[in-house]
C-alpha cells in the first residue's frame, strides 16, 4: 500500500494522531522505566545473603532491670547454654546485627588509622567461636576465632579488635593481587589481622545507597554487653518451626526479666527477609500496577480513535469498495495508518524514556536504563497499537460498497 494517501488522510486528523502518538510516547517512558525498575528490585529481593538462611532463627532479647555489663554477661553466657540444651538447636552466638537486619554498624577499612583515605565501607558483625557454624559461613582462607580471642565491649566502648575475619569481596578491595591472610587493616586507630575470609555475608542494609558495599563484611571476636542483644540460632533440618515455639519459653523459664516481643521476637529468617525488602516488594507491585494500566489505557486510546475514524469515514470506505477495494485493502489501510501514529509515538517515547532515567540518576542514584528495555517497550507498543486497532480496521473492511450512495 501507498503511504502518501495514509499520511494525506492524517493531515485532516492532525488533532486525533498528536493525541495518539503522545499517549504512547508518555506510556512508552513511564512504562520502560518502571519495569527497569521492577527488575532492579526483583534482582534485590533475590539476592544471596551468604548465609544458610533456611534453618535460622533471630531473637530480638532486652532486658529489664538495667543490669550492668558484668550483669549482662553473665546473663548472656546463661542464655547461650539455655539455648544449646533446647531440643532441635545446632547451634547459636549472640550479636548486634547479623545481614538484612536493616541495623549495625558500619566503618570505613584502609590501610592507615587515617579515616579519611579508608579504601571501602564496611559493616561490623560481633562475632565469636561459634559464629561460622551457626550461620553456615564458608571459610576459604585462614582460619575461625578461638575461644581466647572472643572479648567483650559495654555500649560505652570502641571496637579495636586484634584479629578479624573478613568477607573475600572485602578482601579482594583491600588487597586485589595478594592474600589478605595476615595482612594488618584498620577499622580503629590499632591494626587489625586478617585470620580468615569468608564467601560471603551480605551487610545488614538493602537500600541502593549501600549497594556497593553489599557484600564488603568483617566479623569481629566480641560480645556487647548492652541491654539489647540479638541471638542467632541455627536449627536442625526439619525442627525450625518447632524449635521456634521452644525456644522463648526456654528463655523465660532461665529469666523473666526480660522483654521477647510476642509479635517479631522470634522471627525465622524468611520472615527477616520479607520485612527486609517490604518496601522493595511493595515499589514492584506499584510500578507494576501502574505500566498494566497505561498500557490499558492506551490500547482503549486507540480502539476509542480508531472506531470513531470508522464511524466518520463510512461512507468514504464504501465509495472505495464501490470502485474496488478488498476487505484486506481497507484493513491495510487503517493497520498501516494506526502504524504510522505508533511509529511516531515511539520515537518521541525512546527520546522521553531515556531523558526520564538520565534525571532518576540524578535525582534517585538509579542504574542507566538499557537499551534492551526501550526496545522491548518499543516492540510491546506497536504490537498494543496494531491489536488495538484490529477491531475497528475489521469493522470498516466490512462496510459494504451500497454504503457510498445511502447518504446521496
Amino acid at each position: 500500500m501507498q503511504i502518501g494517501p495514509v499520511l494525506a488522510a492524517l493531515r485532516h486528523h492532525k488533532a486525533g494522531a498528536l493525541l495518539i502518538a503522545a499517549q504512547i510516547a508518555l506510556t512508552l517512558a513511564i512504562v520502560c522505566n518502571a519495569l527497569f525498575i521492577v527488575h532492579e528490585r526483583l534482582a534485590h529481593l533475590s539476592q544471596s545473603t551468604g548465609i544458610d538462611e533456611s534453618s535460622l532463627l533471630v531473637i530480638g532479647n532486652e532486658w529489664a532491670g538495667k543490669p550492668d555489663a558484668d550483669q549482662i554477661a553473665s546473663l548472656m553466657a546463661a542464655d547461650l547454654d539455655t539455648l544449646r540444651r533446647v531440643p532441635g538447636v545446632a547451634n547459636v552466638y549472640a550479636t548486634n546485627s547479623f545481614p538484612l537486619a536493616n541495623g549495625g554498624n558500619a566503618l570505613g577499612m584502609g590501610h592507615t588509622p587515617d579515616k579519611l583515605s579508608y579504601v571501602s565501607i564496611t559493616a561490623n558483625y560481633f562475632a565469636d567461636e561459634n559464629t561460622l557454624s551457626t550461620l553456615g559461613l564458608k571459610l576459604v582462607e585462614g582460619r575461625n576465632f578461638r575461644a581466647d580471642e572472643i572479648g567483650t565491649l559495654d555500649g560505652k566502648g570502641y571496637v579495636h579488635p586484634a584479629v578479624v575475619i573478613i568477607t573475600r569481596a572485602l578482601a579482594a578491595r583491600m588487597f586485589p593481587h595478594e592474600s589478605a591472610i595476615g595482612k594488618p587493616v584498620y577499622i580503629s586507630a590499632t591494626p587489625s589481622i586478617v585470620i580468615g575470609v569468608v564467601e560471603r555475608m551480605r551487610t545488614p542494609w538493602v537500600d541502593n545507597g549501600m549497594a556497593k558495599w553489599a557484600d564488603c563484611s568483617t566479623l569481629v571476636p566480641y560480645r556487647r554487653l548492652t541491654l539489647i542483644t540479638q541471638y542467632v540460632v541455627r536449627v536442625q533440618p526439619g525442627q525450625l518451626e518447632d524449635v521456634r515455639h521452644r525456644v522463648r519459653a526456654a528463655l523465660y523459664a532461665a529469666n523473666r526479666m526480660r522483654v521477647i516481643s510476642p509479635k517479631d521476637g522470634v522471627r525465622t529468617f524468611a520472615q527477616v527477609r520479607e520485612t527486609a525488602y517490604r518496601d522493595d516488594r511493595g515499589m514492584a507491585i506499584l510500578m507494576s500496577g501502574i505500566s498494566a494500566v497505561l498500557l490499558l489505557i492506551t490500547g482503549a486510546g486507540i480502539v476509542g480513535l480508531s472506531s470513531f475514524w470508522v464511524g466518520q469515514r463510512r461512507k468514504q470506505i464504501g465509495v472505495r469498495r464501490a470502485l474496488g477495494a478488498t476487505r484486506h485493502d481497507i484493513l491495510s489501510y487503517f493497520l498501516t495508518e494506526n502504524l504510522l501514529i505508533a511509529v511516531g509515538g515511539v520515537v518521541m517515547g525512546g527520546v522521553l524514556a531515556i531523558g526520564l532515567n538520565l534525571w532518576l540518576m540524578k535525582q534517585f542514584e538509579m542504574d542507566r536504563l538499557g537499551a534492551g528495555y526501550v526496545l522491548a517497550g518499543v516492540a510491546a507498543l506497536l504490537l498494543l497499537g496494531q491489536g488495538a486497532v484490529l477491531a475497528p480496521a475489521l469493522r470498516a473492511s466490512r462496510v459494504p460498497p451500497v454504503e457510498a450512495t445511502r447518504s446521496v
